[in-house]
């Protein structure tokens, strides 16, 4: 004989609780399918706060590329811990983290400009006083050398060029005295904007590598005048 409890006992509550208790996964695979997808919604919206803050003048130029670089850098991880599998067979949420904000209902324009477009922080036209040119000049070269050596090596991961490009883009932007149609400017922008574009899992073909390289030379020589013209 099952044994009676009186509706609106605490008991009586507890059962009806656990009757109406509904379990998010089935497997700890799916666990941890909803901790990445719980990681990247966070990583996405505190973009869309620091964008906010920065635009408030809440944080300065200095904290704000900090935490911008770092969060790009953990949505590139999140985006390819959480879509590179289909989950529970839901074939749209692979494609992009796009599909993945429209699904989810996210009203983050900015972080979705910052993290699916731009691929860096907010592009600033001035230098802070107190930056080192000399030091910048110097960063600016290493990175164009190491991102053209990495092709080089035969480097097409997106979420391994991704990162290099967007190191050099922010040195890019701290040149002092560039022209606001400066050429190495536009052409890594460019090819950000056309990787951001692509899934963080998915990899350049040879004809996009030999034309990233290229293009990189081109920016390199480009950068190269302007180190001239500047000391001349």
């Amino acid at each position: 004989m099952s044994k009676f409890v009186p509706a609106g006992t605490i008991q009586g509550f507890e059962d009806d609780e656990n009757q109406n208790e509904i379990e998010l996964y089935d497997s700890s695979q799916e666990r941890r399918l909803y901790d990445n997808f719980a990681d990247l919604y966070a990583i996405i919206m505190t973009t869309e706060s620091l964008e906010k803050a920065y635009a408030r003048n809440a944080i300065t130029r200095d904290e704000y590329v900090a935490e911008c670089n770092k969060l790009i850098s953990q949505f590139r991880v999140a985006e390819k811990l959480a879509l590179e599998k289909k989950p529970m067979s839901t074939e749209a949420l692979e494609k992009s983290a796009e599909t993945f904000m429209q699904i989810y209902q996210m009203d983050c324009p900015l972080a979705s400009h910052r993290l699916l477009v731009a691929g860096v922080p907010e592009t600033m036209s001035s230098v802070d006083t107190n930056d080192k040119s000399g030091i910048t000049v110097a960063e600016t070269a290493e990175h164009f050398i190491t991102t053209m050596d990495a092709l080089k090596l035969n480097t097409t991961a997106v979420d391994e060029l991704q990162p290099l490009l967007s190191d050099l883009m922010n040195k890019l932007t701290r040149l002092p005295e560039t022209p606001n149609d400066f050429e190495p400017n536009r052409i890594v922008q460019q090819w950000l904007q056309k990787l951001n574009l692509m899934r963080a899992i998915d990899d350049i073909d040879e004809a996009d590598s030999r034309q990233l390289y290229m293009d990189l030379d081109t920016a390199y020589q480009e950068f190269k005048r302007y180190l001239s013209d500047r000391n001349n």
